[in-house]
């Protein structure tokens, strides 16, 4: 999978995009972010897995724990990506905007 690809799937699962809001403001390790669901600890695993495949979370190992963190520097690709509707739309109103001065 792109590196595209990989940020987009994983963002596309709520309890991803919620484990990355808890680590944009702390780092955690596995246990405490799975005290914040309901979802099993190896389905938090799983998601921890996705989240560091695509790059959007760290991991650092301390001993026998292991910690997250969030990687702000990996939402480039959606920034980038939406770079070219925000160029689109702004044409577009721009256009509706001469189109209802003109009226």
């Amino acid at each position: 999978m792109n590196n595209t690809n990989s940020v987009f799937s994983a963002l596309a699962d709520e309890n991803r995009r919620k484990i990355i809001v808890m680590l944009s403001r702390e780092r955690m390790n596995v246990n405490a972010i799975a005290d914040n669901f309901t979802i099993s600890r190896p389905a938090i695993s799983k998601h921890l897995r996705i989240l560091e495949n695509s790059k959007l979370v760290k991991q650092v190992k301390k001993g026998r724990e292991r910690f997250f963190s969030f990687n702000p520097g990996r939402l480039d690709v959606v920034f980038n990506w939406l770079k070219f509707y925000d160029k689109f739309w702004d044409k577009k109103l721009n256009s509706l905007k001469k189109f209802i001065e003109e009226k």
